[in-house]
């Protein structure tokens, strides 16, 4: 039975590289000149903290990281913004978590969109990915292609692997 799964992951080596690109390019640029503006990547990759001397700076040091995920083919999906919270001595900071796997609820939810799509495939879930089987080929196209429509609704980054016949 042909069957594929529904995974989310992010490119470790791309984030690294990203990160990377815009430390250096916030290191360079003028109007960050005097500003402790640092974006730091957790030594774990679960997550990132944008710092900087005020909410504008860390507001334009998220937006040059974002531009770099971009560019490195990150999806911006798989991204949680935390809220911004000050630190001493004027120093703000904003935590953003990076999503790896597929989470429990959002899981339901696509396999809820399957059944109200009324194809003909079944859908589990395997830890932190969504296995979908079906009895053709076909089917299962049109299952990647409705994903593919509501990702964005759904914010949710996903990649589709493992597609057996």
């Amino acid at each position: 039975m042909p069957s594929f799964d529904v995974v989310s992951k992010i490119d470790l080596a791309e984030l690294d590289n990203a990160v990377n690109q815009a430390k250096k390019e916030l290191s360079t640029r003028y109007d960050f000149q005097g500003a402790q503006a640092d974006i730091v990547l957790a030594p774990d990759q679960t997550s990132l903290t944008v710092k900087a001397n005020s909410e504008d700076r860390v507001q334009a040091a998220k937006e040059v990281l974002l531009a770099r995920l971009a560019k490195r083919g990150i999806s911006l999906h798989a991204l949680e913004y935390g809220t911004v919270e000050k630190t001493g001595l004027h120093n703000v900071k904003q935590p953003i978590k990076l999503q790896q796997g597929i989470p429990v609820e959002k899981s339901k939810e696509l396999i809820k969109l399957l059944k109200d799509s009324k194809l003909k495939v079944q859908a589990s879930i395997q830890s932190d990915q969504l296995r979908v089987t079906g009895k053709n080929r076909d089917d299962l196209q049109e299952v990647i292609a409705l994903f593919r429509r509501e990702q964005d609704r759904l914010k949710l980054d996903m990649q589709f692997t493992n597609f057996r016949d």
